[in-house]
């Protein structure tokens, strides 16, 4: 018989998800907008606690608004984390702007505040997007310190790390604006969609007019402006409600996941993604590198894992080494490229049971 398919980070839904949509069915509020987008986002403002939310069709179109209110546009240089997934840095370029990739740093594995530093005083930079790599928060005590020295404006990309804190705090709340997706593989989903949040409330205003394409509050149709369709559905904001209802309960499940590995897989030659003091991750996905010294590649224990149907995936190719972005400037030390070539995502599914863990487990060790 056939072994089931164990997946690297699939939906979990809570079970009040199908009620929430039968009952936006049944208002007949299937176009954008409608209780269950506000409520949608009153859930999110309320557990990160911030003033504003704005429930988008996806963390990319987010980031888009984040990076445009920031007042970013052609001729500007806006520093990105280099090591990330492309729909990170490539909103910069939709505004005509360049980004500026800088590398990580080995204690975090997240944007490099050293090397942020130096590019501030090299050059001016309209806007920072720094990634919460896997649900694990930057160095944000540090990068804050420095967008404020040199007149940055701060954007998170928190699209891995809801629910994830630093120093108490939710991230995505420290900067200007902050930027979550629920993708069908982040810790929850709506299948598709995303959610801006910020502080400035005549920002967040404007955010809100450039998602339904701009349109002036006149009877006819009238546009001042170029705007976009970026408002999320309220079917999609049911099921935000119904998953914004055991947010908590997934943050608990991903980092009991991240132990169980810790734990079985501790005695090898390897090193799990770090956690910076004063911060708790999420643990999106668990993470790792193997040591060269080994024998074992990354690549050898993918295979491995997929012969006994379980999906697994190197970490994110840098930025600065993908085609697209090969000519942008970066701030290069290294880190990255090693982690690239090292590390593994492990699955990480929060509807995994003992056995699947056990299972994932023995295909790895099988492996040493």
């Amino acid at each position: 018989m056939a072994k089931e398919r164990i997946f690297l980070s699939p939906p979990h839904m809570g079970g009040q998800e199908q009620a929430a949509i039968e009952a936006v069915f049944k208002s007949n509020y299937i176009a954008p907008l409608g209780e269950a987008v506000s409520g949608f986002e009153a859930d999110v403002r309320a557990f990160c606690g911030v003033p504003y939310a704005l429930a988008l069709s996806s963390g990319t179109a987010a980031l888009h608004l984040a990076l445009r209110l920031a007042g970013v546009g052609p001729g500007d240089r806006v520093a990105a984390s280099s090591f990330t997934f492309i729909a990170s840095v490539a909103p910069i370029t939709y505004l005509g702007a360049t980004p500026l990739l800088i590398d990580s740093e080995a204690r975090s594995w997240n944007l490099d505040p050293n090397l942020l530093e130096q590019a501030c005083q090299e050059q001016p930079i309209k806007a920072l997007v720094v990634t919460h790599l896997y649900g694990q928060c930057a160095d944000l005590t540090a990068i804050m310190a420095i967008c404020d020295r040199f007149g940055v404006v701060l954007i998170e990309d928190a699209a891995e790390s809801l629910g994830a804190q630093w120093r108490g705090r939710q991230s995505g709340t420290f900067g200007a604006f902050g930027v979550y997706s629920f993708n069908g593989n982040k810790i929850i989903t709506t299948s598709g969609g995303g959610m801006l949040v910020g502080h400035d409330e005549k920002k967040m205003a404007h955010a809100a007019k450039l998602a339904t394409q701009a349109r002036e509050p006149v009877a006819h149709y009238e546009h001042c402006e170029v705007g976009y369709n970026y408002r999320l559905s309220n079917v999609l904001g049911a099921i935000g409600r119904g998953q914004m209802q055991v947010l908590a309960d997934r943050v608990a499940q991903k980092r009991a996941i991240f132990s169980f590995y810790q734990e079985q897989l501790g005695d090898l030659p390897l090193h799990f993604m770090p956690e910076l003091p004063g911060s708790e991750g999420n643990r999106w996905l668990t993470t790792l590198c193997i040591d060269p010294k080994s024998g074992v590649t990354p690549q050898q224990v993918r295979l491995a894992l997929e012969k006994e149907q379980i999906e697994s995936r190197p970490l994110w190719k840098p930025m600065h080494l993908q085609p697209v972005f090969a000519k942008m400037p970066s701030r290069l030390n290294g880190v990255s490229e090693t982690l690239f070539e090292r590390g593994l995502c492990l699955p990480s599914g929060t509807a995994m049971d003992t056995s699947d863990l056990q299972r994932v487990v023995a295909a790895f060790r099988a492996c040493f």
